[in-house]
């Protein structure tokens, strides 16, 4: 799984309809990604439809988690975020709120599997 572990939630595909997706989509198109043209709920726009993370640094209680956006299974964007063991959290924002809680679910996959820094 892109994300570590299958995740549900709120689907903001649509930013005007969020709803729960049912677990179908759950495991075919939210959990996976590239469900543009197969998912009704994925908008039709210049949009990324997939974003990938990986662990580039776990030390001194800080995990630094690169990501890059993919579109049509190019990269789109990237860059890398900081996550706080002892905080539970991201010391600073990315400015992109739903990148943030998919590399916070990232991040608690990795911290399950992970508990202490390697």
């Amino acid at each position: 799984m892109p994300l570590g572990d299958v995740w549900s939630g709120i689907c903001r595909a649509n930013a005007g309809a969020p709803h729960e997706p049912d677990v179908n989509a759950l495991t075919e198109f939210c959990n996976m990604g590239y469900a543009r043209g197969k998912c009704p709920s994925f908008p039709d726009t210049t949009a990324p439809d997939a974003v990938r993370f990986m662990i580039a640094r776990d030390q001194d209680q800080m995990i630094q988690i690169a990501y890059v956006t993919e579109r049509d299974h190019h990269p789109h964007a990237h860059g890398s975020l900081e996550y706080s063991r002892a905080a539970a959290a991201f010391p600073e924002t990315c400015g992109d709120p739903l990148l943030e809680k998919q590399a916070q679910a990232y991040a608690l996959s990795y911290v399950r599997r992970r508990p202490a820094a390697a």
